[in-house]
């Protein structure tokens, strides 16, 4: 793991707004994970434990999503914050997009 920069702490200090989302959907993807590892220590079918999976991806998926959503949108207007309204325009357009990730 690198060590973090006094930019890179200043930022972790920061709480984002959706932070608790995010805890909510790794949570989720917790339970998942351990459905799974009983479902595959009971021999379930390999149907059901396929579909166990999936769940545990797409619980995780959400959670990266929101996070690279949020950090590019709070990076997006620290830096927004000097710029002329064309340019911020720009930005936001740039933000909405990453909705489709």
């Amino acid at each position: 793991m690198r060590k973090l920069g006094m930019q890179d702490e200043e930022h972790a200090r920061i709480h984002h707004h959706r932070h608790p989302e995010i805890i909510t959907r790794l949570k989720r993807a917790e339970g998942h994970l351990r459905s799974t590892i009983e479902m595959v220590a009971n021999v379930r079918s390999c149907l059901e434990i396929a579909q166990q999976l999936q769940a545990v991806e797409g619980a995780i998926a959400n959670a990266r999503k929101i996070l690279i959503q949020e950090h590019i949108g709070h990076c997006l207007e620290e830096a927004a914050g000097s710029l002329p309204d064309e340019a911020r325009g720009l930005l936001a357009e740039f933000k909405a997009m990453t909705k489709f990730l």
